[in-house]
């Protein structure tokens, strides 16, 4: 049995070699046609942030950890660094990945989140307790690379589209125009409905668009594949095949719709927005993209370290350590889009190693994280920051969700700090989970008054000292209570 792989278009035919094998014919022909298409030169590192400008971001979001701020400025600094080498040394320069440890709740994942929007490059963040070694059931790490070079792909098409909005802008302009006046109409004529459908007179006017169809609606067979068993002709098979070249087998068909401008507008810049990205090569751009500038977040790296010494034949933490090596190091991971090189990415690994250190991981997965960061726990002092500084603070938050109901609420300053030092004493008695606590807290205070708010509209809720201690004495209690349970 022979597969036919059914192109999507003659761009795409042109790209890939065309193999003439079926029974005994001749050897292999390449058809191979040149097309002149601009590649895209846009780099994801063209406008890289300098470090202070990194920290000053962070800073707006995170409280203190002034160390891992500046560690991860640098390493973001760097990859722009690199690429301004001369190719000779360029190839020699490898990233510094970094390790993060700090106890839970102190930032090391907000870190993460922060700087996957800053980057502007493909960011993946995973938990290492998802993954399990090769040869078990489950994933392995290799499924990190793929969900990268998927994010890459993603994140490349809709940079592409956005370089092309302004040209696809005028071209649905245009068919809308055609749709509206045909396509004899005269420039006068096409300029009173241009000016009509830029200032959305004609929005409610209805036209007729082609629309695609998926192939089983369309009655195809609802897949780019064509299955040819040893009984058939072969003529028919490569007559097929420039059937499909001429257009005829791109896997959509279209069918015609009666739409508004306004429904129509968005389904022809989508359509446009596809043809003309056919004209670019996104999966290549996208992998070279993961492959020069990807960053890697794993998170819980502590959950990889073996509690005792036993070692048997189940799957075990310290087996994905050691898949995890290969992949920090550099080597070619195998996607469905082809292979991918990890060499040049950055690897940012965290945990807290409440029950572990970090020389009980693997010395050769130490040696691939060079660069050490320690994150401090929060302090009372840090709550409080935590609770008024960052630009989305929980305060914030909370009196901007009450506003929707028409609710106003007001936080003293005395209401804060008792609200912080409350946070910092449950966390020494019952558990130290870090800034997290302040949300359980916070809860606290504001549950009657929020499920009261539809209605309480139009009042204003001033909540003070005394208020935050009536409402948060159960959480102490409970948390003096627990060093008299055996």
């Amino acid at each position: 049995m022979f597969r036919i792989t059914k192109f999507n278009s003659i761009k795409h035919f042109n790209k890939i070699p065309l193999y003439k094998s079926f029974c005994n014919a001749a050897p292999a022909v390449e058809i191979i046609q040149n097309n002149n298409i601009d590649n895209i030169k846009t780099s994801v590192l063209s406008h890289a942030m300098k470090p202070k400008e990194v920290v000053e971001s962070l800073d707006k979001f995170i409280v203190g950890q002034n160390d891992a701020k500046r560690a991860v400025a640098i390493a973001l600094r760097n990859r722009w660094r690199r690429q301004q080498l001369d190719d000779n040394l360029k190839n020699e320069v490898i990233p510094k990945n970094i390790l993060m440890i700090g106890p839970t709740g102190c930032g090391k994942t907000e870190i993460a989140r922060r700087i996957a929007k800053l980057s502007q490059a493909p960011f993946v963040k995973v938990e290492a307790t998802k993954y399990t070694e090769v040869g078990f059931h489950g994933k392995d790490v290799d499924q990190i690379i793929r969900d990268l070079v998927e994010i890459s792909i993603n994140m490349t098409r809709k940079r592409i589209k956005e370089e092309l909005k302004s040209k696809v802008a005028s071209i649905v302009e245009e068919r809308l125009l055609e749709a509206l006046v045909g396509v004899n109409a005269d420039e006068t004529q096409k300029q009173s409905f241009r000016d009509m459908l830029r200032d959305g007179s004609l929005d409610d006017r209805i036209i007729d668009v082609e629309v695609h169809v998926s192939g089983n609606k369309a009655g195809g067979r609802g897949d780019n594949n064509v299955i040819i068993d040893g009984n058939t002709n072969p003529g028919i098979a490569v007559g097929e095949i420039f059937k499909m070249v001429r257009g005829g087998g791109n896997g959509k068909r279209t069918e015609k719709k009666k739409l508004s401008i306004a429904e129509a507008r968005p389904v022809i810049t989508e359509s446009e927005s596809d043809k003309l990205l056919e004209e670019y090569d996104v999966i290549k751009e996208a992998i070279h993209v993961a492959e020069e500038s990807g960053i890697v977040f794993i998170d819980e790296i502590d959950k990889l370290v073996n509690s005792g010494e036993y070692r048997g034949a189940d799957a075990s933490s310290e087996g994905v350590q050691r898949d995890l090596l290969p992949i920090i190091e550099g080597s070619t991971i195998s996607t469905k889009h082809g292979n991918v090189n990890t060499d040049y990415m950055l690897f940012i690994c965290s945990g807290a190693f409440h029950s572990s250190k970090p020389s009980d991981l693997l010395a050769e997965l130490q040696g691939r994280l060079p660069i050490r960061v320690n994150l401090k726990g929060l302090t009372e002092a840090d709550l409080l920051r935590i609770l008024t500084e960052p630009e989305s603070s929980l305060i914030k938050q909370q009196i901007e969700l009450l506003k929707t109901e028409a609710v106003d609420l007001v936080f003293t300053d005395e209401a804060l700090s008792e609200l912080a030092r409350v946070a910092a004493e449950v966390n020494r008695t019952v558990e130290n989970i870090g800034a997290r606590r302040l949300y359980s807290v916070i809860e606290r205070i504001v549950e009657i008054i929020s499920f009261d708010a539809p209605e309480k509209a139009g009042e204003k809720f001033i909540i003070d000292e005394e208020y935050v201690k009536s409402r948060t004495s159960e959480l102490l209690i409970g948390g003096d209570m627990r060093k008299y349970i055996l």
